[in-house]
């Protein structure tokens, strides 16, 4: 009756579709996907991601991050885990904890934090206190 119907349901969760919030929007909560995401607007909270994260050279996270892979270039406080590799570019402003599989870091990105490579869970302390607006570098 629904021609295509059963491909739909099958292409929700793949990591090939992407979620974007686009420069001006700001979002206060919580977000979670399956699939591949991009910030360059401002997230407080929390994302969480199965696919690759990418935060643009405007975007702005207050909060924590768990995802698949990371590509950062904007500005984030707070810590983040990652399964495969996270890559810090030379834009990038990062204050928290890291944990990831591998990490790469451009000239110029800066990091201020702990950071934890390859298997196993630290327990790290949450340093990442929230930030005043006045605080953050844009």
């Amino acid at each position: 009756m629904f021609k295509g119907a059963s491909n739909k349901a099958e292409n929700v969760n793949s990591p090939d579709k992407l979620n974007r919030l686009v420069e001006g929007t700001v979002v206060k909560g919580d977000i979670k996907t399956d699939s591949n995401f991009r910030l360059d607007g401002e997230l407080t909270g929390t994302i969480n991601t199965l696919g690759k994260l990418v935060i643009g050279p405007s975007g702005k996270i207050q909060g924590e991050i768990i995802c698949g892979n990371a590509d950062i270039e904007g500005e984030v406080v707070g810590n983040i885990k990652v399964d495969g590799v996270l890559i810090l570019k030379s834009t990038a402003k990062f204050r928290g904890n890291i944990i990831a599989q591998k990490l790469g870091i451009e000239n110029g990105a800066e990091f201020n934090g702990n950071c934890h490579m390859g298997n196993g869970q630290p327990k790290f302390e949450n340093t990442a206190q929230p930030v005043a607006e006045n605080e953050l570098v844009y």
